[in-house]
């Protein structure tokens, strides 16, 4: 063993013995219980960043543990390889994205093994390989069998920037999810697939994982699903012979409506343009264009919108009322028409103010006197605000004085019996439109054929392979389109000629399913083996960052049902557990704007004992300057490469403070003092152990034992509290304060002073059991130092997972103290304390708090009332 501890020097022999020794390589084994641990696979672009580094930490750690216990330990990693970028590269380099995308992945894999993250690399998965995208094909011919999968002309989300279609999920907001540009509607035919038709069965689902997801994604899940429960109301239009169907969650109000507001692309406006004057017609075409750039994603929009003049009539008043075009009303949801009811509705009361609508009270709250009709109230007198809460309705015919509740159901039930309407559900999710107008991405199998239209490639045909390379100009169709070589081709039903469809689809296609295929990933005729993916899923932890809740995490909840429905899998959710880690930020530095950063070694830092910067200035003039904490980037001189930190610290030393800095689900400030403690630690334990290993070298461990002495008594008390803490912790996925925990052990061991020669059994065995549990319990976090501080312990090359050991169990006994503090009061006020044996009963409790000198001096002549014992707690007496 050498006497100093290089870093360096021991992870790289670690990591070539656990290549030689295939340490984390697993199979399905019935005998065995499973635990797959996956985080987020990464985009390949070239390099690693420390948010990686901590998302790989905290899901190695996990899989350290598990193993540990016995566990047989799926941990596999791939890469998402699919995307723009790599076409953008194209463009601006002239690169061939396949080699791009190639070398990034050998980069980033390297940077990974020198983590020393224990991934099964056998299982390594690549989404751009014609091996792995086959079987996207696959899937999309299968849910085109089965009506999930189908093609339409429709108004898509389009990004100027990129030159391609979004989803509705990669457009929340109204910008490109990922370049941040403004997003436009565009007419294009587009394959979809019907997500919509498992939208209850996503809420449903939720009740099954609820209790290993955070709550925030969840709720992100659900609202962007958006299930509405109301009725289907249909308006016949005055002197037509049409009809105007509305959607409403709130038929208790219609008598309150004021208007029927339908979006600028409604039937009604196409089929009655020609009776418009001319100022319609010019405000329709307004609210059309401004659709176009700034379409509603759930951001609000001032409200603008022009009466038509036509009229509608409300079925159960008989009322006529107006029929305007608004531009908050969108035809992609629910039936593009709403019924206008401003009293009761926020939006609709911000409309009527803006254009001096009337407003009517038709609901009051419960606990209003509901004998008097109300009266049409002008905008500006009684009614300041909408009243959106359910209650007891008023001017409402034969229904006023009903509660909500009640009368939504019943006028449910009678425009249903009057055929002009029934009780309905809606769903704001839409169906997901995966057409992209991209070379670099899996290529939809449909070839277009004169004779036979749209045909599917037959399943032996596949994959359909993308070109060497294409034309990439970055505007318009998809580079494929220039492909002659690619995109003809003879029909699969005729053989005559035909034309391949030239976009390709999403890459969150590719991430859909991408875990399922770790199991099984060189299964040439399937996805994966049934059997083998019923074994290892669902996933048990599933690690990566909130931002993903409502497009991969949905489609992959999607994907997983519709695989349940095609035969391959027997269960219904693919994960059971969700940990959403915090994003790795940094300091970064500047004067008046951050539109000039400053490097920080141009700048005095002074920091409090926390580590947080209270004062900076510039080391060339002393003027003070701003500091804040932002996402790492290079431009802000805030980015840490994690190869300068493996260099110059040490893996072991940058995952430990990569989980020990904060909690998992917190945002993480990097900074460099931290590491360097981190480095401290390790360097006091290997220190310890080079002084006690060859002492320790034979001694037996894990034989239950009493010590007649009280040094080493104390050191056993303080391993097994340990092993109970840093236990509990990892069940409850709290990966900072384990190490914590470890330090303070640590800290322990270095102030048992007794010397290695010196030691009686008692003090070996002590000592023994404190270290052996110390390196066992530090291998989620720093294997390689681990690996070897245990075989040094033990004269073992075998390794720590190779020998068999198992994560330290506490000894329940011995993790309890031999004697704790009980504070004892009188009437609520403290008087005194006492050393007590955890086991005391209530009964001696109170005896030795009334027997106390101090006590007494309170209690003598008093009359004792009661005396409140909490075990382990406290003792008060209380007197009068």
């Amino acid at each position: 063993m050498d006497e100093k501890y290089f870093a360096q020097k021991l992870e790289q022999k670690w990591q070539r013995r656990w290549a030689e020794n295939k340490t984390f390589e697993v199979e399905a084994d019935d005998a065995r219980e499973k635990f797959y641990c996956l985080e987020m696979l990464p985009y390949p672009s070239g390099r690693l960043h420390m948010g990686h580094v901590r998302n790989y930490s905290i899901g190695d750690a996990l899989a350290w543990y598990k193993r540990l216990q016995g566990f047989n330990v799926l941990h596999p990693i791939g890469w998402d390889s699919f995307g723009q970028p790599a076409e953008q590269a194209a463009i601006k380099k002239g690169v061939n994205p396949r080699d791009w995308t190639e070398e990034n992945i050998n980069q980033m894999r390297e940077q990974l093994q020198r983590l020393g993250i224990g991934y099964d690399w056998r299982r390594e998965i690549a989404a751009h390989r014609p091996e792995y995208y086959k079987f996207d094909q696959w899937f999309f011919l299968k849910m085109l069998e089965r009506g999930l999968a189908y093609k339409k002309m429709t108004k898509v989300n389009w990004c100027p920037k990129d030159q391609t279609t979004l989803s509705n999920e990669q457009a929340s907001g109204g910008i490109c999810w990922r370049c941040g540009t403004a997003v436009e509607k565009k007419d294009f035919a587009q394959w979809f697939l019907r997500i919509t038709a498992y939208a209850e069965e996503l809420l449903q689902g939720m009740n099954e994982i609820e209790a290993g997801w955070a709550e925030r994604v969840l709720t992100m899940q659900k609202n962007w699903i958006g299930k509405s429960e109301g009725a289907f109301v249909d308006f016949v239009v005055k002197n037509a012979d049409e009809k105007i169907r509305v959607f409403t969650t709130r038929v208790d109000t219609i008598y309150g409506a004021n208007a029927i507001v339908v979006a600028a692309e409604h039937p009604i406006v196409e089929n009655n343009k020609a009776g418009f004057s001319d100022e319609v017609l010019e405000k329709i075409e307004e609210i059309k264009a401004a659709k176009m750039k700034a379409t509603d994603y759930g951001e609000e929009v001032e409200k603008d919108g022009i009466d038509t003049n036509l009229k509608a009539i409300n079925p159960f008043s008989g009322e006529e009322l107006p029929v305007w075009v608004g531009n908050y009303v969108m035809m992609e949801y629910g039936t593009g028409a709403v019924m206008s009811v401003p009293a009761h509705d926020e939006r609709d009361f911000e409309f009527a103010n803006k254009f001096g609508l009337p407003i009517k009270e038709v609901v009051r709250g419960q606990r209003s006197e509901v004998g008097e009709e109300s009266k049409i109230q002008n905008p500006k007198s009684k009614i300041e605000q909408a009243f959106t809460d359910y209650g007891v309705l008023v001017n409402s015919g034969e229904w006023s004085g009903k509660t909500t509740e009640v009368a939504k159901r019943e006028m449910a039930e009678f425009a249903e019996k009057n055929n002009f309407g029934e009780a309905a559900i809606t769903y704001r999710l839409r169906d997901w439109g995966i057409s992209r107008q991209r070379f670099w991405g899996a290529p939809i199998p449909i070839i277009y054929c004169e004779h036979c239209g749209a045909v599917p490639e037959k399943y032996e045909n596949l994959p359909v392979e993308l070109p060497e390379t294409a034309p990439f100009t970055g505007v318009g169709e998809s580079p494929l389109a220039q492909v002659p070589e690619f995109y003809e081709t003879t029909c699969p039903q005729c053989n005559g000629p035909a034309k391949r469809e030239t976009d390709t689809m999403d890459t969150f296609v590719d991430s859909t399913w991408y875990y399922f295929r770790y199991t099984d990933p060189h299964n040439r005729e399937l996805p994966f083996k049934p059997e083998i993916a019923n074994y290892w899923l669902p996933v048990d932890q599933y690690i990566g960052g909130v931002d993903h809740a409502v497009m991969h995490l949905l489609y992959t909840r999607f994907w997983t049902k519709a695989m349940r429905d095609i035969g391959l899998i027997n269960f219904d959710e693919p994960v059971e557990n969700l940990l959403t880690q915090g994003m790795v930020v940094g300091e970064s530095f500047y004067s008046n704007s951050k539109a000039s950063y400053i490097p920080p070694d141009e700048v005095e830092i002074v920091r409090d004992e926390k580590g947080k910067v209270v004062k900076a200035k510039l080391k060339a003039d002393d003027s003070p300057i701003k500091v804040a904490v932002e996402k790492m980037s290079k431009s802000k001189y805030n980015g840490v490469d994690p190869d300068d930190m493996i260099s110059i610290y040490g893996a072991d030393a940058a995952r430990i403070f990569a989980l020990f800095a904060a909690p998992a689900e917190n945002e993480l400030v990097w900074q460099e003092t931290g590491i360097d403690g981190a480095v401290r630690f390790l360097q006091r334990v290997y220190r310890f152990v080079y002084r006690w290993h060859e002492t320790l070298r034979g001694v037996e461990s894990g034989v239950s034992r009493v010590e007649s002495k009280t040094e080493a008594r104390a050191l056993r008390r303080k391993t097994h509290q340990t092993i109970k803490r840093i236990t509990e912790n990892f069940e409850s996925y709290q990966f900072n304060t384990p190490v914590a925990a470890l330090m303070e052990l640590s800290n322990a061991l270095g102030d048992f002073k007794v010397a290695p020669e010196k030691a009686s059994d008692d003090e070996l065995f002590a000592v023994n059991e404190a270290l052996q549990s110390l390196i066992l319990m530090l291998a989620p976090y720093a294997p390689h130092f681990a690996e070897e501080m245990w075989e040094n312990l033990t004269d073992s090359e075998r390794g720590i997972l190779q020998s068999d050991a198992r994560f330290p169990v506490a000894d329940e006994n011995l993790a309890k103290a031999d004697e704790i503090e009980i504070p004892i009061q009188v009437n609520g006020k403290l008087r005194s304390r006492v050393l007590v044996s955890p086991e005391t009963s209530q009964a001696d409790l109170e005896a030795m708090a009334l027997a106390d000198v101090k006590i007494k001096e309170y209690t003598d002549d008093k009359q004792i009332v009661k005396i409140i014992v909490v075990p382990s707690r406290l003792v008060n007496i209380v007197v009068k």
